[in-house]
């Protein structure tokens, strides 16, 4: 281990390793298991990994991802941020770990496993992330699950975390191995005296943001009329993001426990993109419709048909000059169509409101107060958070790597993203790497307690849309009069080749 370098400062307020607002709400979060907001990152490979080059591989990767080696360091009274610190104590063997399925290693057996990984609550006195690397998987394959807290980054931000580790083919040169950051052994104490010692130039600084609101309430009371209405419209949009769920929760999905289970499906991008073609939507609109599809067969099934559930999904508001850590997303929440039998206009309701909801002035508005939350000590932020009705469902698309990838000389062939349940029902993710999608679907067992049924249904939420993309089934060929099969049949054979064919819909593959 290198020298700790205790005399190290720690950085001028406003340093890139300041945890903003929200990120420190998400790490706040860690600590009750209903707002625990780890996700899990799933791969499957083709083959064994070589264990030596996999801990290379995490090993260069926690060199380079500088958050993968930091953990956080907050100060006992809030004088200023809590801050990222690189881990003197840092132990790349706690962090990364294998283990081998007993038996056949199925993918239940696997899926289970990741849901105990998930469930467990990160260290919070150490790098928030582990990462479980799994032997003995069925047909010679393996697997590798990756935890990461959501304070370090967002699922968009993980997709670039995660370029650090893969290779290109399968038998790739080694890269160089950089430098181990250096490591600082600061305690939350040094953080508030160095806030301290830095307070004459935070109250100029606080002063300059005085004058530059006088200016601005100055021009107000100069021009109020446009400045007004900005205002206005920005509290009525607030007040819809804020506000109660655009629907009714449903009666079926009223149980919480600390029990769930995870059920995963698989289907083409390209199946996924020609129906969403179909209608003139994206491939994110399909996505949202089948998932509700499916829900709507549930609730029909069980006697309990609703006409809409609140659904959640973020927004990405990452630029290209974002960095990789760190949480740039929104939420918004949408009356999710499930009684609408037909696919075609269930997309068309899912995109209408999605695009509305994204154009909402306040759409960033829990970062705006993130500030005034982290105030709060723990009760009164837990009986706030208590406060807040949740939706029913949350569901994340997050897009992958559209070339192949392989790790220590393993090939990548399935991505599943398991993300969590933060007083919600179920989370839905999918995943489109390499021309296949995944969609991930971890739900509570109290709220879902027909888990067969539901599988079945989500199957068939996903195979009514992808319907949508495939041409039109010939009608089968009328019985002609006796007598009348001579009468041009060489016609008839042209006329059948010229019409399109069509194959049936083929099913997305489902695995449990």
């Amino acid at each position: 281990m290198l020298p700790v370098m205790a005399d190290l400062p720690p950085p001028a307020a406003g340093a890139p390793d300041e945890l903003s607002p929200l990120d420190y709400l998400l790490h706040r979060g860690e600590a009750y298991p209903a707002t625990r907001s780890a996700f899990l990152d799933l791969e499957i490979l083709d083959q064994p990994a070589d264990w030596g080059r996999l801990r290379e591989a995490i090993d260069r990767a926690s060199r380079v991802v500088i958050r993968m080696r930091q953990k956080v360091v907050v100060p006992p009274v809030p004088t200023t941020p809590p801050q990222w610190v690189t881990d003197p104590d840092f132990d790349l063997d706690y962090h990364l770990r294998r283990i081998a399925l007993p038996g056949a290693g199925t993918m239940r057996q696997l899926l289970d496993l990741a849901e105990i990984t998930l469930q467990s609550p990160l260290d919070t006195s150490r790098a928030l992330w582990e990462a479980l690397y799994v032997e003995g998987l069925e047909g010679g394959r393996s697997a590798l699950l990756m935890k990461l807290s959501h304070a370090i980054t967002d699922g968009l931000g993980g997709v670039a975390l995660f370029q650090q580790v893969y290779d290109t083919e399968r038998d790739a040169a080694p890269r160089p191995m950089p430098l181990v950051p250096v490591p600082r052994d600061v305690t939350g104490a040094d953080l508030v005296r160095s806030s301290l010692q830095r307070l004459p130039e935070s109250t100029f600084s606080a002063g300059k943001s005085l004058v530059r609101a006088a200016i601005t309430a100055g021009r107000l009371l100069g021009q109020p009329g446009p400045a007004v209405t900005e205002a206005v419209g920005f509290a009525n949009s607030a007040l819809r993001v804020l506000g109660p769920p655009p629907a009714a929760p449903s009666p079926l999905l009223r149980g919480r426990s600390l029990i769930s289970r995870t059920h995963v499906l698989e289907l083409p991008l390209a199946d996924l993109r020609a129906a969403a073609k179909s209608v003139g939507a994206s491939v994110n609109d399909a996505y949202l419709a089948a998932l509700c599809g499916g829900l709507g067969q549930y609730h029909e099934a069980l006697g309990v048909p609703v006409e809409a559930l609140p659904l959640a999904i973020p927004v990405s508001l990452r630029t290209g000059d974002d960095p990789a850590s760190g949480n740039r997303f929104a939420g918004i929440t949408i009356a999710a169509p499930l009684s609408v039998a037909d696919p075609a206009v269930r997309i068309r309701l899912v995109r209408e409101q999605v695009i509305a909801r994204r154009n909402e002035p306040a759409i960033d508005v829990i970062d705006r107060i993130a500030p005034a939350l982290g105030l709060l000590p723990d009760g009164a932020l837990q009986l706030v958070t208590d406060r807040i009705r949740p939706p029913d469902i949350q569901a994340s698309n997050v897009p992958g790597y559209a070339q192949e990838t392989f790790l220590a000389g393993a090939k990548v062939e399935r991505q599943y993203g398991l993300g969590p349940l933060p007083r919600v029902a179920m989370m839905a993710i999918l995943i489109s790497r390499a021309g296949t999608c995944t969609v991930t679907f971890r739900y509570d067992t109290a709220s879902f307690t027909a888990t067969d049924l539901l599988e079945k249904c989500l199957q068939a939420g996903f195979d009514e849309v992808v319907a949508l993309g495939r041409p039109a089934p010939r009608p089968a060929p009328r019985r002609r009069a006796a007598g009348t099969a001579s009468r041009s049949a060489t016609s008839a054979r042209r006329t059948a080749a010229d019409k399109p064919g069509g194959a049936s819909p083929r099913r997305a593959r489902g695995t449990s």
